[in-house]
C-alpha cells in the first residue's frame, strides 16, 4: 500500500468539504497543508485549518498552481463547489485561457481533467482524497428516517436506472421520480434546484424520491458526489420524501445536523445501489463491497 503524503495542497471551493478535509488530513498525518481559496466562494474559516491559504479568482490558473510548484508541494486535492455561472462568467489568465480553448466539450470531466495535467506539467499531481474521507462515505445498507414503502423502494431501483444513464451522457447525477415518472433531471443548475424543481413538479401530496449517483469510471480525484445538511433543507422545502444516494461514492456531511434535518421533517436517507430491501436497519452502514 502506498504511503500517503504528508504535504499536501487544497484546491477549495465553497461549503464545508474543504474544511472537513483540512481537518481530516491533519487527523491522518498530513504535517504541511496549503490551501488555494476562490475570492467570493472558498469559507475564510479554512484559514485556521491550513498552514497557508492563497487566494485567487476563479480562472487564473497560472497562480494556483504556482501557489503549490512554488513552495515544493507534489501533491494536491480538489474539493468544494464553485458556482457553475462561473463557467460562463470567469476571467481566464493565459494560462486558464489556453486549457479552455483546447477543449471540444465542456463538462466537469474535462474541465477539471485538463486543470489536473497542467498541475502535472508543473510536477503537481492530482490525487484522490478519498483516503482521507472514506468514513465519511455510507456503504451498503445505509439509512436514515424513516423506513421506505414499497412503492418508495420501486422509485429508488427506476431512479438510480435513470440516473446512471443521464450521468453517462454527461448531464448530470440527479433525477426527480415519483410512482415510475421522471419529474426532473439535473442539468447546469445544480443538485439543489434539480431537487426543487423535481419537488414542485410531484403535485398536492408530494412525496417525490431524489437518486443522486456517480458515472461509470466517475473520476474521484476531482468530483465526489455529496449530500450534506443544504440537501436535506432543499429536500424538506421541495417535498421530497426520499434521497437515494450511491454507496461508496458518495460523501455524506454535517452528519449531525442531516441526522436531526431528516428525523425532524420525516425524510429518509438511503444509500443503495438498486431498490434497498425493506428491513434494512436505520443508521448502520455495512462494509463497502
Amino acid at each position: 500500500m502506498t504511503a500517503l503524503p504528508t504535504e499536501l495542497g487544497l484546491i477549495a471551493g465553497s461549503r464545508s468539504l474543504p474544511l472537513l478535509f483540512a481537518r481530516e488530513a491533519r487527523a491522518r498525518g498530513v504535517a504541511r497543508l496549503v490551501a488555494v481559496g476562490f475570492e467570493g466562494e472558498t469559507d475564510p474559516a479554512l484559514a485556521s485549518l491550513v498552514d497557508e491559504l492563497i487566494w485567487i479568482r476563479v480562472g487564473q490558473l497560472g497562480k494556483l498552481i504556482g501557489a503549490f510548484s512554488k513552495r515544493g508541494l507534489r501533491h494536491c486535492v480538489m474539493l468544494g463547489q464553485v458556482a457553475p455561472r462561473n463557467l460562463f462568467e470567469v476571467r481566464l489568465d493565459l494560462r486558464g485561457m489556453g486549457v479552455l480553448m483546447r477543449l471540444r466539450e465542456r463538462n466537469a470531466h474535462t474541465v477539471f481533467g485538463a486543470v489536473a495535467e497542467e498541475l502535472a506539467k508543473d510536477g503537481v499531481t492530482l490525487v484522490e482524497p478519498v483516503p482521507w474521507l472514506s468514513s465519511h462515505m455510507p456503504g451498503p445498507g445505509f439509512r436514515l428516517g424513516r423506513t421506505l414503502s414499497a412503492e418508495q423502494i420501486a422509485d429508488v431501483g427506476f431512479g438510480f436506472r435513470i440516473a446512471k444513464e443521464v450521468s453517462r451522457l454527461e448531464i448530470g447525477q440527479t433525477v426527480v421520480v415519483k410512482a415510475g415518472t421522471v419529474l426532473a433531471v439535473e442539468g447546469f443548475e445544480g443538485t439543489d434546484r434539480c431537487l426543487a424543481r423535481g419537488g414542485e413538479l410531484s403535485g398536492p401530496d408530494r412525496g417525490a424520491v431524489a437518486v443522486k449517483v456517480a458515472k461509470a469510471n466517475h473520476d474521484l480525484r476531482f468530483d465526489i458526489p455529496c449530500v450534506g445538511r443544504q440537501t436535506i433543507e432543499t429536500c424538506a422545502a421541495a417535498g421530497v420524501a426520499v434521497l437515494a444516494v450511491e454507496p461508496g461514492k458518495t460523501l455524506l456531511l454535517e452528519r449531525e445536523a442531516v441526522d436531526a434535518l431528516v428525523e425532524r421533517h420525516r425524510l429518509s436517507l438511503v444509500a443503495a445501489a438498486a431498490a434497498p430491501a425493506p428491513e434494512e436497519s436505520a443508521g448502520t452502514t455495512a462494509p463497502v463491497v
